[in-house]
């Protein structure tokens, strides 16, 4: 019951992106969004402070910004 409901929802799936006319250009302009957002955006404008560092260094970093953001 539960697998043919699971195959029944991914044909659905299936038979419907293969149908896709505009849709396949709307997919590929979200992807490219996605894409800027989540690596290009990071590389710019969100460096990694604990590249480099040891494992203590890294829990000393973590918990002094924890301690500082509470006390304010």
């Amino acid at each position: 019951m539960i697998k043919n409901t699971i195959i029944r929802i991914f044909h659905f799936y299936r038979d419907g992106f293969r149908e896709m006319t505009i849709g396949r250009t709307l997919w590929a302009i979200i992807l490219i969004k996605l894409f800027v957002m989540f690596f290009i955006l990071k590389l710019f404008f969100f460096p990694s402070f604990l590249s480099g560092k040891s494992e203590t260094e890294k829990q000393d970093y973590v918990g002094v910004e924890l301690t500082d953001r509470m006390a304010e």
